[in-house]
């Protein structure tokens, strides 16, 4: 509703009075030169913008206003305006984009020191600004890859509300989220902004759980957030501060209660100038050509006035102009910041170079030619030349120089003096997994601390276990999930699981995928070393049996039943034995092919003795009945055929069932989730069925007849012991099936060797031991009248 006030200067800032020595010094040194610019000497205007944009502008309209072209005689001193060529300036971001924008139309070009936002190095928007300072996009992007470094996921940040601090965030933020950092608050202020807003600012560093702050500020913002981070005493956090205030002297001296110590950032890297200090020290206001501009600096420098009148009273604090600068100690005699002076000097010659090539300078220059600031800007983009120091000074494409930063540790040391050590460096010219190089120097972090802070959200996922988002949160905040059996993650902070391979599975800790244990009936295991003692012993038995059986084979009780086929029953009972055994060992091709019809022959030819065996018997009482002539059709020889002719046909059913779809090895992986059953898979049910029911019927069959012959009137009756057998027999195979089927694994091949020895062991133990105990036992029965009934009755 008012007119604003017009804008006025309240203090002096010595830091731009530095700045303009430094020029000064630039072009004295330039004007005082045979190599550059002979014969030309350089002038120049200084003006005081008050850090305030619209005093910018204000500035540069002033400086395009007098750009017009003078003429005069030849030797005829200058009395008007001279041309401006190049403006130097401005310190800041927003005003030199201000400036860019008035002047970019008349293409003068504008060279910044200390301008850093990434904003301007549009050169769409800003044709005519170049600047010796690196852009804030590598800045930025460096800082992000710090925090990086040391592990920092979790961090908040603050900002300058000016194109310096937003866009510089902007770039930041981005980098960080590529890297996997998350801001917990990122808020901006400025110097301006009333006290009730900086307490908000305060408030969110208290309410925060992070432990770095991100400080991407001028230093003047940085001079104003210090004494209220002081007042609420927010120590113990650590700052990662950009290259406006990290190695900012009167920062430090405005820390007095030690809130930045241990912060990290940023820093141009150092510099000097051979006879800088010297000139800039010795600033005498009544020599200089601004003598009102300098008369103020030096009563503000001093805090005194020059002599107004004879009375000393009056005036007690007075200045001659000849006070000594080397006994003060304040922000204009501070050089911390040389390396943004030498950048002053670097873009005054920078232009004195664009010049030189212009008017073809050798030992004189062609001032005839007339200048055009088109053409100078063209030849200060193109400038390539070494200061005297021996540092490459040219510009990009962009109008940037090669970023290059010290990283820089605020060190505290005694009687409260902060030390701005250099301990790394990031170069962009180097490749990117080596740009940022940290040096052996000890660091020190936040309250002295000599190790690393921890800032993060969640602490890391080891391996073994992956990261779950939580609900409404950033990424960095994360619940630690531990795989799942079959999976596993050998990294930290894995966001998946990854399944293991078919014939592998994960360790214990979910962090390694290991080969599956391969599960078959071996040797090694009590199981199958018991089973394979069994069977042996069973041979053992049977060969013991046999060789009784041979030593007494003219004694009635061998003679009895057949002989021969008791002989041909042993052997297949020892046959029987033996083939289990090929079902212990790792599987193979032969042996699953082995063991399935071994086991089915041996016991057809087994069950078909024993059948021949209960056949004779029950013929023989058959045969006694008047007019029956049954027995011709079960002499020796027709014994022998039926035994040939039942296993012939179990042989042919083996071959088939090989000849079609034979057993083979195969890999379970469903049974047991973590190990590998090797087992041998039927190939075809229907024949392994086949050979297994062509047993049972003859199991069935012998089964009948001895059950039919068991009460038929003999002293020795052994179809009574063949019936027992069959009934054992049977007993195990019905049990076997359900058994077979159910068990997993080895097991189900441990059910059918225990099936096979317990069906022989029935077999020999009922048929044989009875004769056995006879024959060793009781000799005297074992005669053929005792056989034929006619002696003391004895059953069995």
């Amino acid at each position: 509703m008012h007119k604003p006030l017009p804008l006025q200067c309240t203090s002096l800032n010595f830091r731009g009075f530095q700045f303009a020595q430094a020029m000064l010094f630039a072009i004295e040194e330039i004007n005082n030169s045979s190599d550059l610019l002979p014969g030309i000497s350089l002038g120049y205007k200084l003006y005081d913008t008050c850090s305030s944009i619209a005093r910018s502008v204000q500035v540069a309209l002033a400086l395009v206003n007098g750009n017009e072209i003078v003429s005069a005689p030849s030797g005829a001193p200058c009395n008007k305006p001279a041309q401006v060529q190049a403006i130097m300036g401005e310190t800041s971001s927003s005003p030199s984009r201000a400036i860019a924008t008035v002047i970019g139309p008349f293409n003068i070009p504008l060279i910044s020191h200390f301008a850093t936002c990434a904003c301007l190095s549009d050169k769409t928007k800003y044709p005519s600004f170049l600047r010796t300072i690196p852009s804030d996009y590598y800045q930025s992007r460096a800082l992000a890859h710090l925090v990086k470094h040391f592990g920092w996921t979790w961090v908040g940040a603050i900002r300058t509300n000016d194109d310096y601090g937003n866009n510089g965030m902007a770039t930041f933020i981005e980098t960080a989220e590529q890297l996997g950092i998350c801001l917990e608050y990122s808020v901006a202020f400025f110097r301006t902004d009333p006290s009730d807003k900086i307490e908000k600012i305060i408030n969110i560093i208290k309410a925060s759980t992070s432990k770095v702050i991100v400080g991407f500020l001028s230093h003047k913002d940085m001079d104003v957030l210090i004494p209220a981070l002081s007042r609420n005493n927010l120590t113990g956090y650590q700052w990662v501060g950009s290259e406006s205030w990290i190695s900012d002297s009167q920062t430090a001296a405005i820390d007095e209660h030690h809130i930045l110590d241990g912060a990290i950032g940023l820093s141009i890297p150092k510099a000097h100038v051979t006879g800088m200090r010297p000139f800039i020290l010795n600033v005498k206001p009544l020599n200089s050509s601004n003598n009102q501009m300098f008369t103020k600096f030096w009563e503000a420098l001093f805090s005194c006035k020059f002599k107004q009148s004879e009375s000393p009273e009056e005036d007690p604090r007075q200045c001659t102009g000849n006070e000594d600068l080397t006994e003060v100690n304040n922000s204009f005699t501070d050089m911390s910041l040389m390396p943004i002076i030498y950048n002053v000097y670097k873009g005054v010659y920078a232009v004195a170079h664009a010049l030189h090539s212009i008017l073809s300078c050798n030992q004189t220059c062609k001032i005839e030619v007339q200048l055009n600031p088109f053409t100078i800007l063209q030849r200060i983009r193109n400038v390539h030349f070494r200061t005297k120091e021996g540092d490459e000074v040219y510009f990009n494409e962009y109008g940037d120089p090669a970023a290059k930063y010290d990283i820089i540790n605020w060190q505290p040391r005694e009687n409260s003096i902060v030390d701005f050590v250099t301990v790394g460096l990031y170069d962009t010219l180097l490749p990117a997994d080596k740009q940022l190089n940290l040096k052996n120097t000890p660091l020190i972090w936040a309250q002295n601390s000599q190790q690393v802070p921890v800032s993060v959200c969640s602490e890391n996922c080891l391996p073994g276990s992956r990261k779950v988002l939580q609900k409404g949160k950033p990424v960095c905040c994360y619940d630690c999930i531990r795989c799942a059996e079959g999976e596993i993650s050998n990294i930290t902070d894995s966001a998946i699981c990854v399944r293991c391979p078919t014939e592998f599975w994960s360790n214990e800790r979910r962090d390694v995928c290991v080969r599956k244990e391969a599960v078959y009936l071996s040797y090694q295991e009590i199981m199958g070393a018991l089973l394979t003692a069994a069977s042996l012993f069973g041979t053992c038995m049977t060969a013991a049996v046999g060789f009784i059986f041979f030593k007494y084979r003219k004694t009635p009780v061998v003679r009895a039943n057949n002989s021969e086929l008791s002989f041909l029953l042993l052997f297949s009972l020892t046959l029987c034995f033996l083939c289990s055994l090929t079902f212990i060992g790792r599987p193979s091709e032969w042996s699953c092919m082995l063991r399935h019809t071994a086991f089915g022959i041996t016991f057809v030819l087994c069950i078909s003795c024993v059948l021949g065996k209960t056949m004779v018997v029950l013929m023989a009482f058959r045969a006694t009945l008047p007019g029956s002539n049954v027995m011709k059709w079960f002499g020796p020889t027709q014994q022998r055929l039926s035994v040939l002719g039942f296993t012939l046909i179990q042989v042919i059913i083996c071959i088939l069932w090989l000849s079609i779809s034979p057993p083979f090895p195969s890999k379970n992986f469903n049974e047991f989730k973590d190990k590998i059953i090797l087992e041998c898979v039927l190939g075809s049910a229907v024949g392994f069925w086949a050979v297994l029911g062509y047993v049972a019927f003859l199991a069935m069959l012998c089964f009948i007849f001895a059950f039919l012959a068991r009460k038929l009137p003999d002293n020795f009756n052994e179809a009574k012991f063949i019936t027992f057998s069959m009934l054992i027999f049977c007993a195990v195979w019905i049990t076997f099936i359900p058994a077979y089927v159910s068990s997993p694994g080895k097991f189900s091949v441990a059910v059918e060797i225990f099936a096979i020895l317990a069906s022989s062991f029935g077999l020999l133990v009922c048929i044989f031991i009875p004769k056995c105990y006879i024959i060793l036992l009781k000799p005297e029965t074992n005669t053929k009248r005792n056989m034929m009934g006619k002696g003391a009755q004895r059953t069995f």
